[in-house]
């Protein structure tokens, strides 16, 4: 299905169909996403509960730095897709080249100045000894795949605002299989630790941005085609993707600094304590998959029809999406509530760390209940980002 079909099927489609057929790709895509950090954290627990403590203790940090980049992703599939839903398809491929470069250079900026201050932000979160050491390693090379991050963000964008959510998945898949190979490799062939994990993502990554932009580039099916030829910044373009991704951007950042506060508070409990934590989160964010495809796919379907001011056709796609939502969240719980042991038993590798397994089932039964609520928060997230609204997504998140 290329691009004019899959607008046909937003705008006119069976709204269950239209919903399943876009959060679908979108699930399996943040799966892969929550797969680099678990693959990572899989190979780094075999060497012990401080090293795999260590690179959940840095996520916030770098989450806090590519808020930015988030924001603006969400502001290219809500502009773009309400451009595509009116048919303005010239001014669409305009905004997805101001919105490329802006990423980019935003991606640079952030990801010299995170590789700078490093040290000092673990040593004011409390990090220190062997953790604060491996902290440092990791954080300091992660911050080296943004710009590669950011791109495919925009690429994210500009596909998802079209109604394209296959491809964008195809390449991730190929691009956690790069990065679950090569972990092994880095971290115990070559002997290089956590700092192979980090060295295995960033090449995954770098990969992943050059096809994404590379086919968007090239691709004659795509309704929205970037051009740099004779590029210059547009202001007035510049200010509506500012005004659209900056209360996005400071939401995800409110909720980044949120759990950076969390983590040091944490932490003081010790590495146990924090691997629990961290372990039990990658799970959950597993089982959140459906609820966010579902919610992000309602971004575009939003603007498109927004575009095409088909607004009872709004309201009937969010009523749905959270019926699809809360019976997804449900059973996700069910099974986290019935097989906590057996999970967390499996993604924590290192059977010596009987206190990180033993803290992780009592946090996972806990958790597991708010499901079905955060399947809510994410079909909410989806109606505020397709209108343009993000200053409500921004409340929600930093009120998180």
């Amino acid at each position: 299905m290329d691009s004019s079909e899959k607008r046909d099927l937003i705008l006119n489609g069976s709204l269950y169909k239209v919903i399943i057929t876009l959060a679908l790709p979108i699930m399996v895509n943040n799966l892969i996403q929550t797969l680099y950090n678990l693959a990572d954290g899989v190979w780094v627990s075999k060497i012990g509960s401080v090293e795999f403590a260590a690179t959940a203790f840095v996520w916030p940090i770098n989450f806090l730095f590519i808020s930015l980049g988030i924001g603006l992703s969400i502001a290219g599939t809500s502009i773009i897709s309400q451009l595509v839903g009116a048919s303005k398809y010239k001014e669409a491929n305009i905004y997805a080249t101001q919105l490329i470069v802006i990423s980019f250079i935003s991606s640079v900026v952030f990801a010299i100045l995170g590789y700078l201050i490093s040290p000092g932000v673990i040593r004011l979160m409390g990090g220190s000894g062997d953790l604060g050491m491996y902290s440092n390693i990791y954080l300091k090379i992660t911050f080296l795949d943004m710009p590669f991050m950011f791109l495919f963000f925009s690429f994210n964008s500009i596909m998802n605002a079209q109604g394209n959510t296959v491809l964008p998945t195809v390449l991730s898949g190929i691009s956690a299989i790069i990065n679950i190979v090569l972990d092994p490799i880095f971290i115990f062939t070559l002997g290089m630790g956590v700092a192979g994990a980090a060295i295995a993502t960033l090449i995954a990554k770098a990969l992943l941005a050059f096809a994404g932009i590379f086919i968007l580039m090239r691709s004659s099916k795509m309704l929205v085609r970037p051009s740099f030829k004779n590029f210059k910044f547009d202001k007035k373009i510049l200010k509506r993707i500012v005004n659209v991704a900056l209360p996005s951007s400071v939401g995800q950042s409110g909720s980044a600094l949120g759990f950076i506060v969390l983590n040091g508070f944490i932490a003081s409990y010790g590495t146990s304590t924090l691997g629990a934590f961290a372990m039990v989160n990658r799970i959950t964010s597993l089982i959140m998959q459906p609820a966010m495809g579902v919610g992000a796919a309602l971004t575009s379907i939003v603007g498109q029809n927004l575009g095409s001011n088909q607004i009872n056709r709004i309201k009937e796609a969010f009523t749905k999406s959270l019926k699809l939502t809360i019976s997804f969240s449900v059973v996700g719980c069910s099974l986290l509530l019935f097989f906590n042991s057996p999970i967390i038993n499996f993604f924590m590798q290192s059977k010596d760390d009987l206190d990180v397994i033993s803290q992780g089932i009592t946090y996972l039964k806990f958790t597991s209940v708010s499901m079905p609520l955060m399947g809510i928060f994410s079909v909410l997230q989806g109606v505020f980002q397709g209108t343009g609204h993000t200053k409500y997504s921004m409340a929600m998140e930093i009120g998180r």
